[in-house]
């Protein structure tokens, strides 16, 4: 079977094994007009009330459930959130674990990585950086890679998620996802399948996705964002790639000034609390990035929590 394809069945499956180790995260109706938008009724899937903080836990738990992990643990690199989740799982199965991280990466997630016991090397000004010196460390030690995006796994883990909004909405149409290195887009984009509309919402200052539509391949990217930490890989991953090219709808991007009104706005308007990496998706919404059609139901992801509340304008 290619690597790349990924089938409902196998997200399923996936999720009846890490589901006891996940929060089954809510939904929430809200009508765009509380956010300072023109009003309209929007499906929030609220995956930063997630264990770890962020989607990435589902990944995390589903590569270390479904691999044979070797004595010498597991190695990641992140740029913040897939650190914490890596942090997070081993710790809760009794795995070694060490995390690379790039210089970029908030003080809030490095903390979080450390506060969960994993050994944390912190050097490189990209992901890529931090993705390089974790290789040369698993080559060593021989820890088992997690990738944060590009390994089956981590694509299938992130799939549940949509296997859970499935059951918690009637009649979805579209689904507004955040884009860095696809996957949780490609798992979203597996387990809907053209069943619904999947549209990847980038940072216009890391336009992975963007930019490998328009090449017909991965290709590297400007990381300029303001949610470089979460969404500013060098490319989209390989597996990634034809996934989104057989099920992803559309992408359009959102830029900084953008993102930071639409955290504010989910703050000021109904409490929630995002980083700015998760909100991208509302940011679409409310700068017109996207404009829905009349009677479009339209669910966002809310993709993570990991940051201070300093971060927060109140």
């Amino acid at each position: 079977m290619n690597a790349g394809f990924i089938t409902r069945d196998d997200i399923s499956r996936a999720y009846g094994v890490i589901a006891p180790y996940l929060r089954r995260t809510p939904v929430a109706q809200v009508d765009l007009g509380d956010l300072g938008g023109v009003g309209g009724a929007v499906t929030l899937k609220l995956e930063q009330l997630q264990c770890a903080g962020s989607f990435k836990a589902r990944g995390a738990f589903t590569n270390l459930l479904l691999r044979d992990v070797p004595a010498a643990g597991v190695v990641a690199a992140s740029g913040g959130n897939h650190g914490v989740a890596v942090a997070y799982a081993a710790h809760r199965l009794g795995v070694p674990a060490k995390v690379f991280v790039p210089t970029v990466s908030s003080p809030a997630k490095i903390q979080r990585i450390k506060d969960l016991g994993a050994e944390l090397a912190v050097g490189g000004d990209r992901y890529a950086d931090a993705y390089e010196a974790s290789q040369e460390w698993a080559a060593s030690s021989g820890a088992m890679t997690v990738h944060a995006y590009d390994q089956r796994e981590t694509i299938i883990g992130q799939g549940t998620l949509a296997l859970e909004l499935a059951g918690q909405t009637d009649d979805l149409d579209t689904v507004l996802v955040p884009v860095g290195g696809g996957g949780l887009i490609a798992g979203t984009a597996s387990y809907f399948a053209g069943d619904v509309r999947v549209i990847g919402v980038e940072p216009d200052g890391a336009p992975t996705l963007t930019y490998a539509r328009a090449k017909g391949e991965p290709v590297d990217a400007p990381a300029g964002s303001i949610a470089a930490d979460a969404l500013a890989p060098r490319q989209v991953g390989q597996l990634v790639f034809p996934i989104t090219q057989d099920h992803v709808d559309d992408v359009v991007l959102v830029t900084d000034d953008a993102m930071r009104g639409a955290q504010r706005a989910l703050w000021q308007g109904l409490r929630i609390a995002a980083e700015l990496a998760a909100v991208v998706g509302i940011a679409a919404l409310l700068s017109g990035a996207y404009v829905p059609a009349s009677g479009e139901h339209i669910a966002v992801v809310i993709s993570g929590a990991n940051m201070t509340p300093s971060q927060l304008d109140t």
